[in-house]
C-alpha cells in the first residue's frame, strides 16, 4: 500500500513539473522546435516509402536558373516583359486547362511598357481560370498607405471553432498589383506563409486579415476553383475544421492548414519557362506539351530571385512547389491535423501508468527497463502510422518525456523502498526484538571485526558486560512482565548514556554488552560507573503502574591489555563481572 501512495506521489510530482515547464514559454519553445523536427523524420520517412502520390494533374512552369539566364540573354533585363506571360496564358490556354495560377505579383506598371501590362491586364478579363497572387505586409504607414481592397476579394468567414485565432494572420498593410488586374478580377489569392520558430515551413495560412475582411490564400483559391467552389462564405465549424463541400480542412489554433508534404524540389512535373517560350516563338514544331485539365502555376525557382523556402522534405523548397504542395493537400483531403494538448497531456499520462506498472510488478531492473523501452518505441511506431494511415499528427517528445521522467522516478521509488526493505530485514536481523539493543550475534560479529581494526590500525578499544543484581528473584516477585519491562528500561539507559560510535548489545538473559571503539580502560571504566550510578537512580516503571529501582554490575576489559581475542576478551570482562557481583553488587569490576 505504502509503495503505490509513494509511486503515486511521485507521478504527480513528476506531472506537476511536466505542466510547470509547459508554462514556461523557453521550455515550451524548446520543446515544439524538437516535436517539429520529429514531424519533419515522419514526413522524409513517408515520402520514401511512398506512400503518399504526388498529383499528375498539376504542373509547375518554372523560371529556373536556366530561364533566368535567357531571359536576361534574351530581353536584356528582368522583370521579363508582362505580355509574355499573356502570350504564354493564350498558348496554355488553347489546351484547356483547369486552371493557371501565378505565384508573381505584377506590382506596379511597368513605365518602360505600358502596352505590356496592358496586354497582362486584358488577358487576366479575358479568362476566368487564371489566378495571380497578392501579399499583405505590415510596413510603416509612412512609407506605403494602405490601400482599401475591392468587397469581391474578401470573403466572408463563420467561425465556430474557440480554438481558431487568425490574430497572427493580421496585417496592417499590402501591396498592390496591378490596377486593371485588381478592380476586375476576383481570381486574386494571398501568398503570405507562415513559418515555425526554427524557420521552417510546415503549414500555410488559408486565410489572411486585413482591414477587418478576410482574403482566401492563393492555393485556397485554386484548390476551389478545382473542386467547383466559389462560396462568398466559408465556415469553420466547432472542431476547427474548414469546409470545403465534402473536405474538412483541420486548422491549427492561428488558422493554417498544416501541410502533407510529397516530395523534395522538383518532385511535381516541372518545365523550364524557357522552353515554353521558345514553342509560343515557333522554335520547336514538334514538341507537345499536354496542359489539359491541367494545374499549371508559374513561379521562380531560381536561387537568384529570393523565393526559396526551407520545408520538412528539402532545405531548398521554391515558393511555387509550396502552392503547388497546398493544391496537392486539397485535391487529396491531404491535410494534417493535430492532435490538441490536452490529448497529448493524456498519452503521456497513459505511458506513465504503464511505466508505473511496469517497474511496479518487474522484479528485474533489466527486464523492466526493456518493457517500459519497448512499449515508448510501439508508441513511436503508432504515432509514424497515425500519421501515415489517418494524417495525425500525434506528439512524440511531450509524452516521451513524461513517461521518461515516471520511469526514472519510480525507480527512485522503487529502490528507496528496497533500500528501507533492506534496513528493516537488517534490522530484524540484528537486533533482539525486547530491548531493542543488537542481539549476540550481531555483538560476535562486532567484536571480530573490531578486533581486526585494532590489530591493522594499533589501537585500543574496550568491552563492558553487566547484568541485572538479583533478576531472577525480581522475575518471581513481580513477573515476568515486569521484567521485561525492568530489561527494556535499562537498555534505554545505556543507549542514552554511551556514544554514537558505541554498540550496545543484548548478550543474553538479563546481561547486556557493550563494545567502545578506541577507548582505553581508564575511560571504559568510568563509562560503567556513569551508567551504574544512572542506573541505581532511576525509578522504573512496571505495568501495573506502580515503580522500583534496580541496579547492575558490570565488568571491564581492554584490547590488547586483557586479551587479543573475542574469547578472552569476554572471558575477563565476566571474570570483573563476577567479582563485581561477589564484592556487594552495584559496582564496577575493573
Amino acid at each position: 500500500m505504502l509503495r503505490k501512495i509513494l509511486y503515486s506521489i511521485w507521478l504527480l510530482l513528476v506531472l506537476f513539473t511536466v505542466f510547470v515547464s509547459v508554462k514556461n514559454t523557453n521550455f515550451d519553445t524548446f520543446i515544439s522546435m524538437i516535436e517539429s523536427r520529429t514531424f519533419d523524420l515522419r514526413q522524409n520517412v513517408l515520402i520514401k516509402e511512398r506512400s503518399k502520390n504526388v498529383s499528375d494533374k498539376i504542373v509547375i512552369i518554372a523560371i529556373d536558373d536556366a530561364t533566368y539566364e535567357y531571359i536576361l540573354d534574351k530581353y536584356g533585363e528582368w522583370p521579363l516583359p508582362r505580355s509574355i506571360y499573356a502570350e504564354l496564358v493564350d498558348y496554355i490556354e488553347k489546351q484547356q486547362p483547369q486552371s493557371i495560377a501565378f505565384d508573381l505579383m505584377f506590382v506596379k506598371s511597368m513605365k518602360s511598357n505600358a502596352v505590356a501590362d496592358k496586354k497582362l491586364i486584358d488577358m487576366m478579363q479575358k479568362y476566368d481560370n487564371v489566378f495571380v497572387s497578392m501579399n499583405l505586409d505590415d510596413q510603416s504607414h509612412d512609407l506605403r498607405t494602405p490601400p482599401n481592397l475591392p468587397d469581391s476579394l474578401s470573403i466572408r468567414v463563420d467561425n465556430k471553432s474557440p480554438n481558431v485565432d487568425f490574430s497572427s494572420q493580421t496585417y496592417t498593410n499590402c501591396r498592390k498589383i496591378l490596377d486593371g488586374i485588381l478592380y476586375h478580377t476576383s481570381n486574386i489569392g494571398m501568398i503570405n506563409v507562415t513559418r515555425a520558430e526554427d524557420g521552417i515551413l510546415r503549414k500555410m495560412p488559408v486565410l489572411v486579415k486585413y482591414q477587418g475582411k478576410y482574403y482566401p490564400q492563393l492555393g485556397l483559391k485554386v484548390g476551389m476553383h478545382y473542386l467547383g467552389l466559389d462560396p462568398k462564405k466559408l465556415v469553420i465549424d466547432s472542431n476547427s475544421n474548414l469546409i470545403l463541400g465534402d473536405r474538412k480542412i483541420y486548422l491549427d489554433k492561428d488558422g493554417s492548414a498544416i501541410l502533407n508534404w510529397y516530395g523534395p524540389h522538383e518532385t511535381y512535373e516541372y518545365i523550364p519557362m524557357y522552353k515554353i517560350i521558345q514553342l509560343v516563338n515557333g522554335k520547336y514544331s514538334d514538341v507537345d506539351l499536354n496542359f489539359k485539365d491541367k494545374i499549371v502555376y508559374f513561379g521562380t525557382t531560381a536561387s537568384s530571385l529570393f523565393d526559396i523556402k526551407t520545408v520538412p522534405s528539402s532545405r531548398v523548397y521554391p515558393g511555387v512547389e509550396v502552392q503547388a504542395t497546398y493544391v496537392n493537400n486539397i485535391i487529396d483531403n491531404n491535410f494534417i491535423r493535430r492532435l490538441d494538448r490536452s490529448f497529448t497531456i493524456f498519452l503521456g499520462t497513459l505511458l506513465s501508468i504503464i511505466t508505473i506498472c511496469i517497474v511496479m510488478n518487474e522484479a528485474s531492473a533489466f527486464v523492466g527497463s526493456l518493457a517500459a523501452f519497448s512499449v515508448y518505441l510501439l508508441y513511436v511506431f503508432a504515432a509514424y502510422y497515425a500519421m501515415k494511415y489517418f494524417n495525425l499528427w500525434v506528439d512524440i517528445i511531450y509524452p516521451l518525456l513524461l513517461a521518461i521522467l515516471t520511469f526514472i522516478s519510480a525507480y527512485i521509488v522503487k529502490y528507496l523502498i528496497k533500500s528501507r526493505d533492506f534496513e528493516q530485514q537488517y534490522m530484524l536481523a540484528t537486533t533482539d526484538g525486547l530491548t531493542d539493543l543488537y542481539n549476540h550475534r550481531y555483538f560476535q560479529e562486532q567484536m571480530r571485526m573490531m578486533i581486526e581494526a585494532s590489530k591493522r590500525y594499533e589501537t585500543s578499544f574496550s568491552l563492558i558486560i553487566l547484568d541485572i543484581d538479583f533478576f531472577k528473584k525480581f522475575n518471581d516477585t513481580f513477573g515476568h512482565q515486569a521484567g521485561d519491562a525492568v530489561l527494556r528500561q535499562v537498555a534505554q539507559t545505556l543507549k542514552k548514556n554511551i556514544r554514537s560510535t558505541d554498540i550496545a548489545c543484548r548478550y543474553g538473559g538479563e546481561e547486556m554488552s557493550i563494545i567502545l571503539p578506541k577507548t582505553d580502560h581508564e575511560i571504559a571504566i568510568f563509562t560503567a560507573n556513569k551508567i551504574c550510578a544512572r542506573v541505581s537512580s532511576k525509578d522504573f516503571r512496571l505495568p501495573n503502574g506502580r515503580e522500583t529501582s534496580v541496579t547492575i554490575s558490570l565488568g571491564v576489559s581492554t584490547f590488547p591489555n586483557d586479551g587479543v581475542t573475542a574469547e578472552e576478551l569476554i572471558e575477563a570482562a565476566d571474570k570483573r563481572l563476577y567479582n563485581a557481583k561477589h564484592n556487594g553488587r552495584n559496582q564496577v569490576g575493573g
